[in-house]
């Protein structure tokens, strides 16, 4: 299958009613309702910033569900579909096929770790795309959580299954990053999940990025791909300025509490993480309100 993967998504987080701690589909709606007054190339629900190992099965499809409702047809809409088990991960894909979703983002398997294998894995991920119906989009998850990296090695060898369309690399290593573009098939897309690496990950070949910031900063971030495309580098080195401080101080600093008090203070609909994590302690606003100007300078 073929898919266009070039732009910015928001890896949305995902708002819980503060009394009874469900899903507030409400909430989602509205924060969708601003990140598309941007031109984003569009969201991926389940991923790493919506808390994706604290849902449950049902709560994310009922949020592709919303998700495909809200969306026109010239923007994509990506499931967060990695799980532990080969049978789990292709039936989560297949619901999410059916609720609406274009593609799937799938991360590796990674609790029995030792035995994930380069093997084992390129086993996995092409039993999963021969089955799927949509596409598949390889997700090397940040390495500072309990995952696994996918050696370049299998990346490449993955690149050439014409159901595998790209990957979203979140090591945030330039080096790296370059591996996966220059060994993987023409055609094979690679995002990057680092918002203050976009424009050098765009420079070395990567086509846009699924970026937690793109939560706060939507209009900067889809700005900055758009002006590398038409030759403006110094707009979108400028762009760059304004993203970076805030992925690295929040994104990167204080993690999903910290994206989801942001929004809060950007009058977006964030809300408390869900337990075992934490919501941010009051003593990190003044943190975050240091970049929060330029922020909501985007956004307005």
């Amino acid at each position: 299958m073929t898919i266009d993967l070039g732009g910015v998504f928001v890896p949305t987080v995902t708002p819980f009613d503060p009394d009874s701690g469900e899903l507030d589909l409400d909430a989602h709606r509205f924060n969708l309702g601003r990140w598309l007054e941007h031109p984003v190339r569009g969201v991926v629900i389940g991923g790493s910033t919506g808390e994706a190992v604290l849902l449950e099965r049902e709560e994310r499809l009922a949020l592709v569900e919303a998700t495909r409702d809200a969306l026109d047809s010239g923007r994509l809409l990506v499931a967060g579909t990695g799980a532990e088990s080969t049978r789990g991960t292709l039936r989560l894909t297949r619901d999410a096929a059916g609720a609406g979703a274009d593609a799937a983002l799938v991360q590796p398997p990674a609790y029995y770790k030792g035995a994930m294998s380069v093997e084992v894995l390129r086993d996995h991920y092409v039993a999963v795309a021969d089955a799927s119906p949509i596409p598949i989009i390889l997700y090397q998850v940040p390495l500072r959580f309990s995952t696994l990296e996918l050696a370049t090695e299998l990346v490449a060898e993955l690149s050439e299954h014409p159901n595998i369309v790209g990957v979203k690399d979140s090591r945030g290593s330039l080096d790296l990053l370059a591996e996966y573009v220059t060994r993987s098939e023409r055609g094979f897309e690679v995002l990057v999940g680092n918002g203050a690496k976009l424009l050098d990950s765009l420079e070395i070949g990567a086509v846009g990025g699924i970026l937690g910031v793109a939560n706060l900063l939507p209009g900067a971030c889809a700005r900055l791909v758009a002006d590398f495309r038409s030759g403006e580098k110094e707009e979108a080195a400028r762009a760059q300025e304004e993203v970076a401080p805030a992925h690295e101080v929040i994104v990167g600093g204080m993690g999903v509490p910290g994206v989801k008090r942001a929004l809060d203070l950007l009058g977006y609909r964030g809300g408390n993480p869900r337990s075992p994590l934490r919501a941010l302690p009051s003593e990190f606003d003044a943190r975050i309100r240091g970049v929060l100007p330029g922020l909501a300078v985007s956004i307005s």
